[in-house]
């Protein structure tokens, strides 16, 4: 997914073992927090700020607040070999209209079964115990397709049904990504709708049915993050004519989707690329100018919360010293990119929040230029979810592409081969894009930072 020219949770809910404890990185305490304040076995009700206390690792029997008062580091610490993030982001107050906040959430049930089918293929003991321990972690669900929308209807009652039998909120995260033209500079990903066959009036459709579906749950919060790569091709790639001759289609449906996604309450993330993309000098004024103008003209809808990077690339939150692929670039990781992008975006009228993607950063230096993004060989998972983002402008680290789903096939005779994913350091013998890729899921394991 994350193609560029030029130059898919925080807390998270393992089965309870009863309806008062908390799971691994649900939430515990904290102004306003009326919930459990226990934690299951395994985890330590932390404090990480006056308004966010969550079950991290750390205890080998149920505990509860009051929690200690200095946070554990909860950046990527560094596995021999592999060096990742520095500087582990120390507690922030946890804006009180963080959507993420007083919520847990709801675990993707394909995503689990996924992990569960990925295990059974897996002989080394350790790795296969390291392996289980994906399936609760949060990450989002892709809306790829039209077809697949029914399926959250599903995902929505069982979380309203989770959230009555516990009584803990639920929150459900899932990508928005069926724009036609989709994937304008990539061959990999492209979707399922063309602009020249009723491919606009087919998206608002797609947007429509998101829309009824979460109509009937309202108790259920949904987190957004909306049609990666779309709007970040259109500052830098409308030379590439499938780019320029999508324009008015992407925003004309971005435009629909926060709107009507608005109406049901949604808290949407534009997708804003990542440093290697936009955080260059010469494309972060023009990047703050278009998500302004959409966000603004689309009449500053309320649940539009700002902006999600670096989904399915990896980029390090904040990067111990500069990759040299970065050289050049002062923005060399996502929150240097944040950074100068925010203030930009407040000068426009846009006062962005953003979320942040460590799912397959834990493993930095490996790339042989910043736009190779398909498959990278040597990558593992990255920082856990969490709240606890150093930065009041980061809502929440997240992982929004699933780990394992391929980015793109390998084969060069299939239709959506995209040269990206041949290069020398993509991992070979790649399926298409969205498909299990088991032996790159074991990478992501075997070279988690930090470890699972």
């Amino acid at each position: 997914m994350f193609k560029f020219s030029a130059l898919v949770a925080l807390v998270t809910l393992v089965p309870a073992f009863t309806s008062a404890q908390s799971g691994l990185y649900g939430q515990c305490g904290g102004i306003g927090w009326s919930g459990s304040t226990s934690c299951v076995s395994g985890a330590t009700c932390t404090k990480l700020n006056d308004y966010y206390s969550q079950c991290l690792p750390g205890s080998a029997a149920p505990t509860s607040a009051p929690a200690p008062t200095s946070a554990p580091t909860t950046a990527p610490t560094s596995a021999p070999g592999s060096p990742t993030t520095s500087n582990a982001p120390q507690p922030t107050a946890v804006p009180a209209d963080n959507p993420y906040t007083g919520y847990d959430i709801f675990l993707s049930p394909f995503y689990q079964d996924e992990v569960a089918a990925a295990v059974t293929k897996i002989s080394d003991a350790s790795l296969k115990a390291k392996a289980a321990k994906v399936a609760d972690i949060p990450n989002f669900t892709w809306f790829d397709v039209i077809a697949k929308v029914p399926t959250l209807g599903t995902y929505l009652s069982q979380a309203n049904d989770k959230a009555k039998s516990t009584g803990k909120k639920q929150l459900l995260q899932i990508v928005v990504y069926d724009l036609p033209d989709r994937d304008c500079a990539a061959l990999a990903s492209n979707g399922e709708f063309s602009i020249a066959n009723n491919g606009l009036a087919n998206y608002k459709n797609y947007i429509d049915q998101i829309v009824a579906q979460v109509k009937k749950f309202p108790d259920v919060r949904v987190v957004a993050v909306i049609e990666p790569d779309s709007l970040a091709n259109l500052v830098t790639n409308l030379n590439v004519q499938k780019c320029s001759g999508a324009q008015d289609a992407y925003k004309q449906g971005v435009t629909y989707a926060i709107q009507q996604l608005n109406t049901v309450g949604v808290y949407m993330y534009l997708d804003a690329g990542h440093a290697g993309w936009l955080g260059w000098s010469a494309n972060l004024t023009p990047a703050a100018q278009l998500f302004a103008q959409l966000y603004k003209g689309a009449g500053s809808p309320k649940f539009v919360r700002g902006l999600a990077t670096n989904v399915a690339n990896y980029n390090a939150l904040s990067a111990s010293s500069p990759d040299p692929i970065t050289q050049g670039n002062s923005n060399y990781d996502e929150i240097h990119y944040i950074n100068a992008l925010a203030p930009a975006l407040s000068s426009q009228g846009f006062p962005a929040k953003f979320l942040v993607d460590q799912g397959r950063s834990g493993v930095q230096n490996i790339r042989k230029e910043w736009g190779d993004w398909c498959n990278v060989k040597g990558a593992g998972f990255g920082q856990r979810p969490t709240l606890n983002t150093g930065s009041s402008l980061i809502d929440a680290i997240v992982w929004v592409k699933p780990g394992g789903e391929c980015d793109g096939t390998s084969d060069t005779s299939a239709v959506r081969y995209d040269a990206h994913c041949g290069l020398s350091d993509a991992a070979p013998n790649a399926p298409e894009a969205g498909s299990w890729f088991q032996s790159y899921f074991e990478t992501l394991v075997a070279n988690a930072n930090p470890p699972l």
